[in-house]
């Protein structure tokens, strides 16, 4: 039980805040502005110094309007400091493990609360380490993205390891407002998943009578449904050819940026170049997510954007 505990508990977060929203007296009503932002704990990690990091994402009810809301008393975290590498730039619907924060050894039974507050509505997630049922590995990534629950059970060692991703050139940049800026990103992996098998032929019935023609055994293999998972923005079918993709993200940041091209699967060690347009001056933080279908990790670059 303790074994399903663990796989579904971090699951659960997004399926009964999408219940939650289907279930409201305006569930047949698609918003496109005007909704609020519903910060999600996504659960925790043990880290191998004794640390612990906490995974956080969101979901934007509203389906086009992509808010920035500045860190301070909009967008904040309490105890202690108030940013901890927090959007600020929210993309559409519901996206999950956008971000992470350490809290030390000692951290015990506190409770670490991201705030939003926007369009009139405050809405918080809780963080805490005291529920080992919140404790995430592989196998509860992929639960929450859809590529499965097999993770490494009661083993210390992880079976998969987390991608690296690292931008190239200055972590700290200049950009002019619709003026394309290149940014260069390369990652790696361990080959675990590694690229999708090929799905096997299924297998041929014999003839009945001398000169009839086979037919074909049907295939019983469950359909993957693309399923709500593909309002995320780091969509993990776009790894499984090569094992390994790239996606590039708003994070920080006024107004909206576009990405030629945004996403793609690469091979490992190999560069990914895209050009960036900024639609409004201000400090913007660029973020590479690296994705194996199972894991995503992030680096970040940021980029003073000014008019000429």
């Amino acid at each position: 039980m303790r074994f399903l505990a663990r796989y579904c508990s971090a699951f659960a977060v997004s399926t009964v805040l999408l219940f939650a929203v289907w279930q409201s007296s305006e569930a047949q009503t698609i918003f496109r502005s005007g909704q609020s932002v519903q910060p999600v704990f996504e659960g925790w990690e043990r880290n191998p110094d004794g640390t612990f990091t906490m995974w956080f994402g969101y979901m934007n009810r509203n389906y086009e309007e992509q808010p920035h809301v500045p860190v301070g008393e909009n967008n904040f975290f309490s105890p202690g400091q108030a940013d901890r590498g927090q959007p600020t730039h929210f993309y559409n619907r519901r996206q999950n493990f956008m971000f992470s924060t350490v809290v030390p050894a000692d951290w015990g039974d506190q409770q670490l609360i991201w705030t939003m507050r926007h369009e009139g509505q405050d809405h918080k997630a809780v963080g805490w380490l005291f529920d080992v049922n919140w404790e995430i590995d592989e196998g509860v990534w992929r639960a929450n993205r859809s590529t499965g629950i097999r993770g490494r059970g009661d083993a210390i060692e992880m079976v998969n390891k987390p991608p690296t991703v690292s931008i190239l050139g200055s972590m700290a940049v200049t950009a002019y407002v619709d003026e394309p800026l290149t940014l260069t990103a390369t990652a790696s992996d361990d080959n675990n998943p590694g690229p999708e098998k090929p799905a096997a032929r299924p297998p041929q019935a014999q003839p009945q009578q001398e000169g009839e023609k086979p037919l074909p055994i049907a295939n019983f293999a469950p359909i993957r449904s693309e399923g709500p998972i593909q309002q995320q923005m780091v969509k993990y079918r776009l790894a499984t050819p090569t094992g390994l993709a790239i996606t590039w993200l708003h994070h920080r940041g006024p107004g909206m940026v576009k990405f030629e091209p945004q996403a793609k699967g690469v091979e490992p060690g190999k560069e990914f170049q895209t050009t960036v347009l900024f639609s409004e001056p201000g400090t913007h933080v660029i973020r590479a997510a690296a994705d194996d279908t199972g894991f995503v990790r992030y680096a970040d670059v940021t980029v003073e954007v000014r008019r000429r």
